[in-house]
């Protein structure tokens, strides 16, 4: 059994995985695991878990393979969470891995894919019930809006004050009385408000703590359900001041910045209910894990930085901000205020009643979705390009409703020539960026561009991007604006005022630009990119950000890697397997490498490096030293040794052998065969862990490349490949031999994608023979033997192989090399 539940985003898969692995596995001794997002790493982890928590985005990556990986087409049971979600921003992602799984469940016998979707009630259900195979007589169930676990009461108030700031700050003493009004008999019940951004969180915070201030110090602040003794132990911990102060009401907040602590303590409080309201920002409704009696939506719009302009919250969004209000067991109902602007009242009040409809959006982002199943062998020719589409959402609702999708008629002409259009314009774009090849007008293969893009699960436009920008000339500072240029980065988000803040971190970094334009995502993701190189501290959402921009790096690099060795260029290729490393650790390929040990600092590194006797320059160097004399030059306490012990063990230690096969027969043009083997010593240990960086985001399994290049003549790169080490590992490298007879070196590098200081770089020759002779070595040796025994001559040297028949009996006598 094998059962994969898909969460539309990652922080509800982290709290479905916490609920799950304790009812699941300590509870029935179930394997439950949450995907990466890493490949290699997820492999392992499918192939021995039985329920598999992730997103619609990692199952796409994983599963767009599926015919090669034989764990995909094991799945008993497919979990599709929150469908209607089909219509947001990432529904495409959504309804192409719903669809992939119908497909792979029809074209299997043997093995049956139950599939389940949940969604909010939809105007429209029937057609998504049918598409996923659930018919309406047994498997179809659509509940009216008003039904639900606890019934909500919702209250929508409008605000008629056109200016945005205003209006939030009229808002705050209506939330107040709201929650004052429904919570005056109910004293213990608690309050969740939600509120548009990060300043508005503290701002509204503060703004309740003061209008719920007692009137003399002898009574007890309302909102606070315990005493502030009580209370002290865990304000204690808390980091942010401001936090502390409001904490002492009664108020807590939550947001993207604070830090993990900060936000387990309020959790921790308002969960137990010792303080009675929680502020938090809109973005955290789908990862927060609380729920209250009263819900308040304080304002419905967000400041959008690209559009620079106040935009509406997503109908989903709202939708579920609405569901904390929701304590089943606890509650007989739940209340909910909405605060919104005057003019939108009636639509709030139109739609929250009623089922909302849902389409699909997949007509607008097919290439990348294209490009995939090219390359998995799903869609050979245009035909089938057609008939993948007959498996989406997309092709039930063109005829439902043909205005949406720009349909011009219902007819199965109408239907075909539009499919066409569609197939034809797409396939066009794709092999305009050169991912795909058309044959003959009619047949498709994938380029390996193509196979590039979707291995590593990036925009097609990123690829061409890479392909067409990447020159043999490449310095650090056009890669890093290469990288930082890629479409992946397009959605970073551009909030009110960081526009400044942007400026200066960008003209602080080594690689500056004259006139930045600081509103471009690209210029914001290669100042937060460079300032995670420098271990420059960001704060808030741009922390968040910057975590983004370096697990998209990752992918990107690795892909640009492939996109360099596919022109040949050696040094290019080892200076993005460099900038590899220094996503992982935050460094700059200049710094010192022992920066990457915990508790370092750069005086503690320059210390080291000046150490007399010896300089410590690497982590082998500081490895080999003495414990006594490791200890007085870092002065450093046990626990500390101990984070570096540990660090230690897990850097890489790798004994690399390598030998060319059949090297004394390699001829002139043909293939070069590299045998290497490695060995890595485990400390003991069964297999390698997760790599040791404090500075990435997140566990990742380190990779390697290797790499043969000619070093000595043209700065080529021959052979490349990736792999995963764990013990012992033998791989085979082969490559071709040059035109030219002789004598040649080359160079074998052993790459890290993770550390810095570990690579290995060796250097062989092989003798290359001229592939034009018709006679193999040991038959020129018999003939040449003959010819000393027949005549009684002594050997006087070469002539021809041409006429090695008839030597001329006067040739001059010289030393012959054989």
């Amino acid at each position: 059994m094998r059962v994969v539940y898909i969460a539309p985003i990652e922080a509800l898969a982290k709290e479905r995985y916490r609920d799950w692995d304790l009812k699941f596995n300590k509870g029935l001794g179930l394997q439950v695991v949450e995907l990466t997002g890493e490949t290699a790493m997820d492999l392992k982890l499918l192939e021995k878990a039985q329920i598999v928590i992730t997103t619609p985005e990692k199952w796409d990556a994983l599963s767009r393979r599926w015919k090669q990986r034989k764990y995909v087409q094991q799945i008993s049971l497919f979990i599709a969470d929150e469908l209607h979600l089909i219509g947001g921003q990432g529904g495409p992602v959504l309804e192409v891995i719903v669809s992939r799984m119908r497909y792979i469940a029809s074209h299997q016998v043997e093995n049956k894919i139950r599939l389940v979707a949940l969604s909010t009630s939809l105007a429209n259900a029937k057609d998504l019930g049918e598409w996923i195979g659930a018919t309406s007589s047994h498997g179809l169930f659509n509940f009216p809006p008003g039904v639900r676990p606890v019934p909500l009461e919702i209250h929508i108030q409008g605000v008629d004050i056109a200016n945005f700031d205003a209006r939030m700050q009229a808002m705050t003493k209506q939330t107040h009385t709201a929650i004052v009004q429904h919570a005056k008999k109910e004293k213990e019940k608690p309050a969740i408000v939600f509120v548009p951004s990060r300043k508005y969180v503290r701002l509204t915070a503060v703004d309740l703590m003061t209008y719920s201030s007692p009137e003399s110090d002898k009574q007890p602040p309302p909102f606070l359900l315990h005493s502030a003794e009580e209370l002290e132990p865990f304000i204690s911990k808390i980091q942010e001041e401001m936090l502390r102060e409001t904490l002492r009401h009664g108020v807590g907040y939550l947001h993207e910045g604070l830090s993990s602590l900060d936000q387990g303590v309020v959790t921790q409080l308002f969960e137990v209910g010792w303080i009675k309201v929680c502020v938090t920002s809109s973005s955290m409704c789908w990862g927060l894990p609380l729920t209250a009696h009263l819900v308040v939506v304080m304002g419905t719009q967000y400041y959008d930085g690209q559009e620079d302009a106040h935009t509406d919250y997503a109908f989903t969004d709202l939708l579920q901000t609405m569901g904390h209000a929701s304590r089943p067991l606890l509650d007989n109902s739940g209340k909910c205020v909405i605060l919104c602007h005057a003019p939108r009242k009636e639509y709030y009040k139109k739609f929250l009643y009623e089922a909302i409809p849902v389409e699909s959006h997949l007509h607008h982002f097919l290439h990348d979705n294209f490009n995939a199943e090219v390359v998995a062998g799903v869609i050979v020719n245009k035909q089938d390009a057609v008939d993948y589409l007959t498996w989406t959402f997309m092709y039930r609702r063109l005829t439902q409703n043909p205005n949406y999708y720009n349909l011009q008629g219902v007819s199965h002409s109408h239907l075909s020539d539009h499919l066409s259009e569609l197939v034809e314009n797409t396939l066009s774009d794709l092999e305009a960026s050169k991912c795909i090849t058309i044959e003959h007008d009619v047949g498709i293969s994938p380029s390996n561009l193509g196979r590039i893009a979707s291995y590593y699960y990036i925009s097609y436009t990123t690829i061409e991007r890479f392909s067409s920008s990447l020159t043999l000339k490449t310095k650090m500072k056009g890669l890093l604006e290469i990288l930082a240029s890629a479409s992946e980065y397009e959605q970073l988000p551009i909030r009110p005022g960081e526009e400044d803040v942007t400026r200066r971190l960008i003209n602080h970094q080594r690689y500056s630009f004259e006139n930045p334009k600081c509103t471009y995502s690209h210029v914001k993701a290669n100042a937060l990119l460079q300032a995670h190189f420098s271990r420059q501290h960001v704060g808030g959402n741009l922390a968040l950000d910057q975590q983004e921009v370096v697990l998209s790096a990752g992918r990107l690099l690795q892909a640009m890697v492939d996109v360099i060795s596919s022109n040949g260029w050696l040094n290019r290729a080892l200076l993005a397997m460099e900038v590899s490393q220094m996503v992982t650790q935050g460094l700059w390929e200049r710094d010192s490498m022992l920066l990457q040990l915990p508790h370092l600092t750069k005086e503690l590194a320059k210390r080291c490096q000046e150490n007399p006797g010896k300089s410590i320059e690497m982590v082998f160097d500081l490895v080999e030293m003495e414990d006594d004399e490791r200890q007085e030059l870092l002065q450093m306490s046990d626990t500390q040794l101990l984070d570096i012990a540990r660090f230690c063990n897990r850097f890489p230690n790798i004994d690399m052998s390598y030998e060319v096969q059949d090297d004394e027969n390699v001829s002139a043009g043909k293939n070069i065969t590299l045998l290497i083997t490695l060995e890595r010593d485990l400390e003991g240990k069964t297999e390698v862990g997760p790599v040791s960086a404090s500075r990435y985001p997140k566990a990742k399994e380190e990779g390697w490349w290797l790499v043969v290049g000619d070093t000595k003549s043209t700065d080529q790169l021959l052979a490349i490949k990736r792999v995963f080490l764990q013990r012992k590992s033998s791989v085979k490298l082969e490559f071709a031999a040059p035109a030219q007879p002789g004598k040649k070196t080359y160079t074998l590098y052993l790459m890290c994608d993770s550390y810095l200081g570990c690579d290995q770089e060796y250097s062989f020759c092989v003798h290359v023979k001229d592939s034009s002779d018709p006679y193999e070595d040991g038959m020129r040796v018999k003939i040449l033997r003959e010819y000393r025994h027949f005549t009684g001559e002594g050997f006087y040297g070469c002539c021809g192989w041409s006429n090695v028949f008839n030597f001329p009996i006067s040739f001059p006598r010289t030393c012959g090399d054989l």
